[in-house]
């Protein structure tokens, strides 16, 4: 048990008057408690987990030859992103099914853009879900890439594809933003 004592002292010829006894504090409830409290914080707490961006990349063995995988083309829409802007085309580069005529900001329209192309594709005819390619030019900051990545997530696109760009592709992006 812990106590405070506080030690008198004795003189021979003073008046001896009463003396006050000295308080005495019991600290056993308190250091009992300070250890319940902080074994109780640290088995209740967690500890924040790293959260990572979950990308598939391809396989780069040099060995064989990846075959390639046809995709029809209704269900793409390809999006080339610049430094802070996009452009779109739905279908093949060559002959899009529906384009964008010029570039427009990635953190004002893409969503609209988005959300209109999942309900076009969606309608047409022996359709699945969209699938998404995401081409970064030169230009495009990694700001621009993690917000579509975030924006195609957050419109519950399940497929999306990161791959490089064309010299064309390149050639009509910066050709708009002109």
């Amino acid at each position: 048990m812990a106590e405070l004592n506080q030690k008198t002292q004795e003189s021979g010829k003073k008046k001896v008057r009463t003396r006050k006894m000295a308080p005495k504090v019991d600290l056993t409830a308190m250091v009992d408690l300070a250890f319940l409290l902080i074994t109780f914080f640290m088995l209740t707490t967690t500890l924040n987990k790293p959260a990572a961006m979950d990308i598939a990349m391809p396989d780069k063995t040099k060995g064989e030859a990846t075959p390639q995988v046809l995709i029809d083309e209704n269900r793409t829409v390809t999006l080339i992103l610049g430094n802070g802007k996009f452009m779109w085309y739905h279908g093949d580069f060559k002959k899009p099914i529906a384009f964008s005529a010029k570039s427009s900001d990635i953190e004002k329209t893409l969503p609209q853009v988005l959300v209109q192309l999942k309900a076009k594709i969606s309608s047409m005819p022996n359709s699945k879900d969209m699938i998404v390619l995401i081409k970064p030019s030169k230009e495009a900051r990694t700001k621009d890439v993690i917000h579509t990545i975030d924006e195609i997530k957050h419109q519950n696109i399940t497929r999306y594809v990161i791959g490089k760009t064309q010299e064309e592709e390149e050639k009509q992006l910066l050709a708009s933003i002109q």
